[in-house]
């Protein structure tokens, strides 16, 4: 019956009911579409990482983050291949270059060597063409979303990365970095427009047998290799964002950006819900000559506060959707984890109930005594 009362008031004052709503819209809307950019700026920073397919990375000593590592010698790669407990262990080389484009001008790019047969850690996803491409010598990929910074170059275009040849054979899908446009090419390749000196690279990818644990596996290359910084692949991705977030100021931008969102949507759930309160005081005042008691009203005023954050959050979300597939396959980065929802609905309950709280306070400050004044 109570709930049935506060739905009514909610029906009847429904300028304040239509305030309170855009606050928790404000909030669902807004701060979703934040973490959106930021989680999917955390996937750009880690990308090569999380989609190498290997379980540690060897790279220089003291290594922060996976794209300030120095040049390996290759002796390494021939030790850590001895071990009975590695499947696989494949270089991969790191390097920046000038793509010219069509009309003659140039565009930077970081191009990223894989060897041949296995090209470990290369592209994971294709628009056009596959990684069996890069088996081509002069083979380099571009990412869709990046052609038209490239200038729109056809496939099997001829072009030139620092000022050698290169012919785009495959068109990636997602496969773009933080710190610029990705090009992935053959070892060889990349080794020639970086100027890079035979038997030296970035890092070393290992795949471990199903036999030996991740954690044993560290452990084991630490001490084959204690002139190298040895990480697994999460741990990597993992120091990667944290260098960035900290370093670039992204986490403290959006961290502030969210905050305010909530604030907005906090302060205009407060004004309606008192507004709502103050127009109705007489009605509660009647409730408790009628013998309602301040739990009758609590209950009430906290009903209200409810169903306004539920129906607030259902219009929040859907409206996140068609954001979201509005933008799918843009050059915006968003990716909204499946794990956020439910926490982002749960911040939205509880800043929608305490908005209400100083609509409660004065709700419950009505006197029965007033109403026969």
């Amino acid at each position: 019956m109570r709930r049935l009362t506060a739905w009514r008031m909610l029906l009847h004052d429904r300028s304040s009911t239509a305030g309170a709503l855009l606050g928790v819209v404000a909030i669902v809307f807004l701060v979703g579409q934040q973490l959106s950019i930021f989680f999917g700026l955390l996937n750009y920073m880690s990308v090569l990482v999380d989609h190498s397919g290997a379980d540690v990375w060897i790279l220089s000593a003291n290594t922060s983050n996976v794209d300030a590592a120095n040049l390996l010698p290759g002796r390494y790669l021939d030790r850590t291949i001895g071990l009975h407990q590695v499947e696989w262990a494949e270089p991969i080389l790191f390097g920046n270059g000038s793509f010219k484009k069509s009309d003659g001008s140039f565009e930077s790019v970081r191009v990223v060597g894989l060897r041949r047969p296995r090209l470990a850690a290369g592209p994971w996803a294709f628009a056009q063409a596959d990684n069996r491409t890069l088996l081509d010598l002069e083979a380099v990929t571009v990412d869709r979303l990046d052609l038209e910074i490239l200038g729109n170059p056809a496939l099997n275009t001829i072009t030139e990365i620092g000022n050698f040849r290169a012919k785009i054979a495959a068109v990636t899908e997602g496969a773009r970095g933080f710190q610029g446009t990705l090009v992935f090419s053959n070892l060889d390749k990349v080794k020639e427009i970086s100027k890079t000196p035979s038997g030296r690279y970035s890092a070393i990818l290992v795949k471990f047998k199903e036999t030996t644990k991740v954690e044993e596996g560290v452990q084991l290359l630490r001490a084959l290799l204690p002139r190298c910084s040895v990480y697994s692949s999460s741990q990597l991705s993992a120091m990667t964002r944290r260098y960035y977030i900290s370093n670039t100021g992204i986490g403290g931008s959006f961290g502030f950006s969210t905050v305010i969102a909530v604030l907005i949507g906090m302060v205009i759930i407060t004004l309606m819900m008192y507004t709502s309160v103050l127009n109705r005081e007489r009605d509660f005042a009647v409730m408790r000559a009628l013998g309602a008691r301040k739990w009758d009203i609590s209950v009430l005023v906290i009903s209200q506060a409810l169903m306004i954050s539920f129906i607030g959050i259902i219009v929040g979300f859907f409206l996140l959707a068609m954001l979201f597939n509005a933008i799918r396959g843009a050059a915006i980065p968003s990716y909204y984890p499946k794990s956020v929802p439910p926490l982002h609905t749960a911040i939205t309950v509880f800043v929608s109930l305490s908005g209400s709280l100083f609509a409660l306070r004065r709700a419950l400050k009505a006197e029965p005594a007033s109403v026969f004044h």
